[in-house]
């Protein structure tokens, strides 16, 4: 069972997530919160596997809530932030405290099951073309490190960035580098796989390798990281 924590004041949102989410046969629902420290209190406690967490809430906001959450080694849980598509402020700001990725308040009942269930199984919620937008405005922020040298290119082979080693347990091979960049650009593992000729296991495979090296807990953390060290 995916064990889920909805974190929102308004009780009728909550209500209709709860809703939607028991229906579902490997599903459950194992608290509600009203307040972002009802929710950091409750992540603790309940240890669920997935939460949805609010931005805007009286006491203490979504973002910080999702700060507190995600720092807490007891806590295992994804965290995707509900907000609306035109907040890039707020994506942003979800992605660097720690979020998992993304729901629209206006999202379907199949894509808000999907979207727990891919965050259950370690994967981002983020859309391709937010992916890329949001990265790219984190790329380009203050809290990005210096350029990197220009890379070295060799005849036949695609130009890669200088890596920033110390961000990595250890260092990413030429394959994964390739994954990871494709990873980037917002490409699921069927993607990735027809882009580089192998098969989708293999994928998951370097993904989870990736993941180990970079000590990221999903996809989307790891491409965080990946622009924030230029490793991309």
């Amino acid at each position: 069972m995916i064990r889920v924590l909805l974190v929102d004041d308004h009780a009728m949102l909550r209500a209709g997530f709860r809703t939607i989410l028991d229906s579902q046969p490997d599903i459950d629902v194992v608290g509600e919160a009203r307040t972002g420290a009802e929710g950091v209190e409750l992540a603790a406690r309940l240890q669920p596997d997935v939460i949805t967490m609010d931005v805007q809430m009286p006491d203490m906001d979504g973002i910080e809530a999702t700060r507190r959450i995600v720092a807490e080694p007891s806590v295992t849980a994804s965290v995707a932030v509900v907000t609306t598509f035109d907040r890039d402020d707020y994506l942003f700001q979800a992605l660097e405290a720690g979020a998992s990725g993304f729901l629209l308040k206006n999202a379907g009942p199949e894509e808000l099951i999907a979207a727990v269930r891919a965050l259950a199984s370690g994967e981002g919620i983020l859309a391709p073309e937010v992916t890329r937008r949001v990265l790219a405005r984190f790329a380009a922020s203050g809290s990005t490190p210096a350029a990197a040298a220009p890379p070295a290119s060799t005849a036949g082979t695609a130009s890669r960035p200088t890596v920033d080693v110390e961000v990595l347990a250890e260092p990413l091979t030429e394959r994964e580098q390739d994954v990871l960049a494709l990873m980037a650009d917002a490409r699921s593992n069927a993607e990735i796989a027809a882009a580089l000729f192998i098969g989708e296991a293999t994928v998951k495979t370097h993904v989870s390798r990736i993941l180990q090296k970079l000590g990221a807990r999903d996809r989307v953390q790891a491409v965080v990281l990946a622009h924030r060290h230029h490793l991309v």
